[in-house]
């Protein structure tokens, strides 16, 4: 073989061998995290924003929920905090909940918890939810003591619309979808 046939064959050989790493790297990050193998968590809520109050109340939410690749059939084992808070003329409170459930379906999120910290009495120990939809410009967000009061039991994973609208340039939400796993006949 001369030397162009030996460097054009030697060139074939690794784009095929490049390709082919690049198919099995793919299809591996992607088929097996939907199948909770791989290392993308199953699903995920994250990020901060103000909502919007033209009264000039400032309130925030953040979150911190994820739901293990391991868990996938389980929202329940969702792990995680979220915080909110409410201030006006240097009155209000604040509250952070324990996570005890996060679904997520495209851009939408809906995660429970338990209020372990608050200075809020009506909070205290009580399951509380809320909803997320990450726009990517202005979220919109929703939480369950909207029309439930506090003293009424939420189940898990149970909340209002994303009825609210983040305060311009605050929403940094970012909602990783669940990937549910389907039987094949």
């Amino acid at each position: 073989m001369n030397r162009r046939t030996k460097i054009a064959s030697l060139a074939a050989a690794l784009l095929i061998t490049a390709g082919a790493a690049g198919s099995a790297a793919a299809s591996g990050d992607g088929a097996d995290a939907r199948h909770g193998h791989g290392k993308r968590e199953a699903a995920a809520l994250t990020g901060t924003a103000k909502l919007y109050r033209p009264a000039g109340d400032d309130i925030t939410f953040s979150f911190d929920a994820h739901l293990a690749a391991k868990d996938n059939k389980d929202p329940e084992s969702a792990t995680g905090t979220f915080r909110f808070s409410h201030y006006k003329d240097g009155r209000g409170g604040y509250a952070v909940a324990k996570v005890d459930c996060l679904v997520t379906g495209g851009k939408v999120a809906v995660v429970t918890g338990i209020v372990t910290e608050t200075d809020v009495d009506g909070f205290r120990n009580k399951r509380v939810g809320i909803s997320v939809h990450d726009t990517g410009k202005l979220d919109r967000l929703g939480y369950s003591w909207m029309t439930r009061g506090q003293d009424s039991e939420l189940p898990p994973c149970q909340s209002m619309a994303p009825f609210e609208k983040v305060k311009a340039g605050t929403g940094d939400f970012h909602v990783l979808p669940w990937l549910l796993e389907y039987p094949t006949e």
